[in-house]
C-alpha cells in the first residue's frame, strides 16, 4: 500500500486476542518493512471494528498451565515481550490505529508506537488483576509514567478509559472520529500526503476538557505509597468514583495487587527493557499460582465472575 506497510490484526471471533503465531507474524512483518526502503511508515490496525486487541489469549495460557506445560506458556510471554521491545526500538515510525477494545496485550502493542490514533469508540484498560495476573506487556514502564497517578489507578483497578481521558493520560496521542477511520487509513497510504499532514487533516486537537477534572477525582488516592493507604484514602472519600475503586480493589486477587504495586513502583525509574525483564520474572511466578487458573476460569471460561482467591 504505497509507502505504508500495513499490519492488520484479524482474529475477530476472539477480539484479536494475541496468540504466539500472531506475535511471530507481526515480528516477521516488521522484518519485511524494516528492510524495505520503499516503506516509510508502518500502520498497525485491526481488520474489524469491534476490537483492536483484547489482550493475550489467556484461555490458552490457562490450558497450558493446567497441563503443567509452563515452558510453553513462558515462550508466549518471552516472544510477546521481545516484540514490544522491538516496536519501541523500530527505526521507522509506527502508527497504531485503535478502534474498539484495546486491553492488556493490545495496550502493550500500542503504547510503544510513535503515534497512537484512537477513535471515539476506543476503550482502553489493563484488567489483569481480575484474572489473577498483573498488568504486564510493559505496563510497569508506561503506567507509572502517566500523569495524576492515573497509571496506578488503571493498573490496580482495571478501570476503562476513553476519549479525552485516554489523551490526558498519554495513552492516545491523537483522536479520530470512528466514521473517518477508513478514510484516514487510505490517506495515510497515499504517497502524496505526508504522515504529519494526514494527522493534521483528520485528528482533533484536545484543548481543555472538563473530563480532566473528573479524571483527577478518580485517581486522587492513588498517590499513596501502599495498598493499605490507598484503601484507607478511598474509604475516607464519599464520592462514587472512590467507592467504585474500593469495590474493585476488594474483588480482585490480593496477590496480583501486591505484585502490581511492586512492579509499578520499581518500574517508575527503570528502562523498558528492565521492566520487561522484571515482568517476565513475575510471569514465571504467576503461571504457577492457582489465582491465575481461578481468575481466568471465573472471567473468561465459566464467566461466573465469582473467583475464589487463594492469596
Amino acid at each position: 500500500m504505497g509507502r505504508v506497510g500495513v499490519i492488520g490484526l484479524d482474529r475477530a471471533q476472539a477480539l484479536n486476542a494475541l496468540t504466539l503465531d500472531m506475535v511471530r507474524e507481526i515480528d516477521a512483518a516488521l522484518d519485511r518493512f524494516g528492510a524495505d526502503p520503499s516503506v516509510d511508515v508502518v500502520l498497525l490496525r485491526s481488520e474489524n471494528d469491534r476490537a483492536f486487541c483484547a489482550g493475550g489469549d489467556m484461555r490458552h495460557i490457562r490450558a497450558l498451565c493446567l497441563r503443567e506445560q509452563f515452558t510453553e506458556a513462558e515462550q508466549f510471554f518471552s516472544e510477546e515481550y521481545r516484540l514490544i521491545q522491538r516496536i519501541s526500538d523500530f527505526t521507522k515510525p509506527i502508527v497504531a490505529l485503535i478502534d474498539g477494545i484495546c486491553m492488556g496485550g493490545g495496550m502493550g502493542l500500542v503504547m510503544q508506537c510513535d503515534y497512537r490514533v484512537a477513535t471515539d469508540r476506543a476503550r482502553f484498560a489493563m484488567p489483569e488483576n481480575a484474572i489473577g495476573f498483573f498488568p504486564d506487556v510493559g505496563g510497569s514502564y508506561f503506567l507509572p509514567r502517566m500523569p495524576h497517578y492515573g497509571g496506578y489507578w488503571l493498573g490496580l483497578t482495571g478501570a476503562q478509559v476513553t476519549g479525552f481521558d485516554a489523551q490526558t493520560l498519554g495513552i492516545s496521542t491523537h483522536m479520530l472520529p470512528h466514521a473517518d477511520t477508513e478514510k484516514f487509513a487510505e490517506t495515510l497510504c497515499d504517497a502524496k500526503v505526508t504522515l504529519d499532514r494526514t494527522l493534521e487533516m483528520f485528528c482533533a486537537a484536545p484543548g481543555y476538557q472538563s473530563s480532566m477534572l473528573t479524571l483527577a477525582a478518580k485517581t486522587m488516592c492513588f498517590d499513596q505509597s501502599t495498598l493499605c493507604s490507598i484503601k484507607d484514602c478511598l474509604r475516607q472519600r464519599a464520592g462514587p468514583e472512590a467507592q467504585a475503586a474500593l469495590r474493585k480493589l476488594d474483588s480482585v486477587s490480593p496477590r496480583s495487587l501486591q505484585e502490581t504495586m511492586r512492579l509499578l513502583r520499581s518500574g517508575a525509574k527503570a528502562s523498558l527493557s528492565e521492566c520487561l525483564d522484571r515482568e517476565f520474572d513475575a510471569v514465571q511466578r504467576a503461571i504457577r499460582h492457582p489465582d491465575l487458573l481461578e481468575g481466568v476460569r471465573a472471567v473468561l471460561v465459566d464467566k461466573d465472575h465469582a473467583p475464589t482467591w487463594q492469596s
